[in-house]
């Protein structure tokens, strides 16, 4: 007799169906062929205790397993419920016809309750994709598969939920329902707010524009100046998820193992803040099983780079790409994958080793030569992707005393909302653009009409301040966003001269 029962696998954020047909045969062998990997062929082990203490028979006869497709080798453990629902199958212990409606995925522990599984998500999305009714997930990975609709999601606590609910057994557990788990997601608050930041108003605004517009932002000063602060409490300030960003956003960390504790969406923009001692496959993704990297969990989010003189320079290299292609594409020998990674950059950094170059009051002890060579770390083409560069200095003690508040986190939200529903609308044509930041060249023609003044303003910067021809396309494309902030159909005057007030390290007299 020959049973087959659906499973799924994931490569990158996306899923394909796997499936596992045992036949039956007089002996007492037992075969699994697919390409399983170790963990998959431990699961026989699972399978025998789990009958054991549930009281389900293991079919004393020959069984041959196979995982089809069999070029392509199946990993991990979620493969014990699959197996062990097929292999009760073969033994008769549950009724085949409803089988071919259900994917079914979860590791099992040696008494037979179910743990979670990575990529519930995305096996959700290839469920209904390819026709299936339902899926059966461990409880801790129903809410987050139960978002997609067109698709029954059945959370099983154990092995015996699952045969109960295949054999139509009454009061066998039902399907979740999206909206009652979309009431239940609470967001989990921010980890600072503007209001808390003392002084450094200009900073403030840079990084309200930063937000705006999409727009990578670097931070140089001296220790204790607020940076790390400041940029934490960005995300604070960014604009909420779209439900198609929470649920690309959730693929990543599901695939990652971030997910899996009964949560349904990720509903905050993420903020990755790795350290400086972060390995390129760490930060880019890969690995031996090709999971996503630092860049990628930063999706629709921040990543926080702090220190950034202190990062190995081939790591900040692997940034480049992806930061202008807006996704990583990791091609090793047995697998190529790409990972969405559509981020905004900011970083910080000291002017110096020691801190105090260009201090108001501290003295800084770096020669000439050590600064330009802790500079140098940061190439030309990385320091070129930041659209906003910001010298800080240190705040003063009259900042420092002050009881009064500053704009809390929400009424900035508020304004930046407005900015980015500008933007939304004027990119409606163009497909996957929805801010001022992701404009290429042509685009910047089309959509950054300044006025004749403006431009003359901007041809007399470059020209008295040095600046590289590089920071052209960056200052039309803040001052955008600026004057979307202001609700100006074009970009004037005022506009560009904020702009350039951003670009301070692009100076070729900064650092000497």
């Amino acid at each position: 007799m020959l049973i087959k029962v659906s499973g799924a696998a994931v490569q990158g954020i996306d899923a394909y169906i796997v499936t596992i047909e045992a036949s039956t045969s007089r002996g007492i062998r037992f075969f699994l062929v697919g390409l399983p990997d170790s963990a998959v062929k431990e699961s026989h082990e699972r399978i025998i205790s789990a009958f054991q203490v549930n009281g389900y028979k293991f079919p004393s006869s020959q069984i041959i397993i196979n995982m089809a497709p069999a070029d392509i080798r199946k990993e991990g453990a979620a493969y014990d419920l699959p197996l062990a629902i097929v292999i009760l199958a073969s033994g008769g212990e549950l009724d085949t016809s409803t089988l071919d409606d259900y994917v079914i995925m979860g590791e099992m522990s040696l008494d037979g309750s179910l743990l979670p599984v990575k990529g519930a998500l995305s096996m959700a999305i290839e469920a209904r994709t390819q026709g299936f009714k339902a899926i059966i997930l461990p409880a801790q990975n129903a809410a987050e598969a139960a978002v997609i609709d067109g698709l029954k999601v059945y959370g099983a606590n154990n092995l015996r939920e699952v045969v109960d609910l295949i054999n139509l057994i009454p009061g066998h557990i039902e399907p979740l329902d999206k909206n009652s788990v979309l009431k239940e997601v609470i967001p989990t608050g921010y980890q600072a707010d503007f209001a808390d930041v003392k002084g450094q108003n200009a900073v403030k605004r840079a990084l309200e524009v930063a937000a705006s517009g999409g727009h990578n932002l670097i931070m140089v000063g001296p220790p204790g100046s607020g940076k790390s602060m400041m940029a934490r409490a960005l995300p604070s300030i960014l604009p909420p998820l779209t439900e198609e960003e929470s649920i690309e956003t959730t693929r990543i960390h599901s695939v990652a193992g971030f997910t899996g504790n009964g949560a349904a969406l990720i509903t905050e923009r993420p903020f990755r803040h790795p350290h400086h001692t972060i390995s390129n496959v760490a930060l880019t993704g890969g690995g031996t099983n090709g999971q996503p990297g630092e860049i990628s969990l930063a999706h629709n989010g921040v990543l926080y780079l702090d220190e950034l003189a202190e990062f190995t320079r081939s790591a900040l290299e692997t940034l480049r790409q992806p930061l202008e292609d807006r996704s990583v594409v990791i091609s090793r020998v047995k697998y190529r994958i790409e990972y969405p990674a559509s981020f905004m950059l900011v970083a910080s950094m000291n002017p110096c080793p020691c801190g105090y170059y260009n201090h108001p009051t501290k003295e800084c002890h770096c020669t000439p030569t050590v600064i330009e060579r802790y500079l140098g770390k940061i190439s030309g083409p990385l320091m070129d992707r930041f659209d906003i560069q910001c010298e800080i200095l240190p705040v003063g003690f009259d900042d420092m005393s002050s009881e009064r508040k500053g704009e809390a986190s929400a009424s900035i939200r508020e304004r930046v909302i407005e900015a980015r529903a500008v933007q939304a609308a004027r990119f409606s044509d163009e497909k996957g653009l929805y801010c001022n930041a992701q404009m290429d060249s042509r685009l910047l023609r089309k959509y950054a009409k300044a006025e004749p003044a403006a431009i003359r303003m901007l041809g007399e910067a470059m020209n008295r301040l040095n600046l590289s021809a590089r920071a052209y396309d960056r200052i039309l494309k803040v001052a955008r966003t600026i004057a979307d902030m202001d609700k100006s159909d074009t970009i004037r005057p005022h506009h560009i001269a904020e702009a350039i007030g951003y670009r301070s390290l692009d100076r070729a007299s900064w650092g000497k």
